[in-house]
């Protein structure tokens, strides 16, 4: 079953250590027209004497789950989300799935708060957007440069608030860069400095909340 053609292209694989492959994809509208469904698949080994079954290290179970809350989401969004809009959508007690045009992502909080920790928080996730964001220009000053990315590798630690409101208080990034030479390093800080998550720490953006009833929006 991992190789019908009609969900060759929305088909996700994994690997598990103990050397099952498992696809997740969902059935097309076109072959299938309204059927709503995500496919979990399998191939039957040897010792499968009774029934087909998968064992799954913590990470493996926590990457399954997301492939599977991403196929939800496209069954649920056949379009992709438009550029600009998040979705968010309740799981299970303070796991969330976030819809990004085709993509969704997962927040979860700590044991410690009432969640889970099948994810990481809203606020982990803002920090990594900085840190990832980091990543992505540093790494194209490096290919623009001709640099290899070899060994490129952001670090960042962040700090809370200890008064209010909450929030994220300090944040320290660290890029490591093997192959930038000396004299390139000023240019490579100058770029990812400016990064658009950057420049939205830098300049907060004017947020507006509302509540949505059936007899439409009502004020923040």
């Amino acid at each position: 079953m991992l190789t019908d053609d009609f969900r060759t292209a929305t088909q996700q694989l994994m690997y598990t250590a103990s050397g099952r492959t498992v696809a997740v994809s969902r059935f097309t509208p076109e072959v299938l027209p309204d059927t709503g469904r995500v496919v979990l698949d399998t191939v039957r080994k040897p010792y499968d004497t009774g029934e087909v079954w998968i064992s799954l290290t913590p990470a493996e179970a926590r990457e399954l789950a997301g492939m599977l809350l991403r196929q939800a989401a496209a069954v649920d969004r056949p379009q992709s989300l438009r550029p600009g809009r998040i979705e968010v959508d309740p799981v299970a007690g303070d796991l969330y799935a976030v819809g990004a045009r085709s993509h969704t992502v997962t927040v979860d909080q700590p044991v410690r708060a009432g969640g889970g920790d099948a994810a990481p928080t809203p606020v982990e996730l803002c920090a990594s957007a900085l840190a990832s964001c980091t990543a992505h220009y540093a790494g194209g000053y490096l290919d623009r440069h001709h640099l290899s990315r070899d060994g490129l590798r952001i670090t960042a630690d962040y700090t809370m608030a200890q008064d209010g409101p909450a929030r994220i208080a300090s944040v320290s990034i660290e890029i490591t860069a093997p192959s930038l030479p000396p004299d390139r390093a000023p240019g490579l800080l100058a770029v990812v400095r400016h990064c658009p998550v950057k420049n939205t720490f830098d300049h907060p953006p004017n947020v507006t909340v509302s509540l949505n009833d059936t007899e439409g929006a009502l004020a923040s």
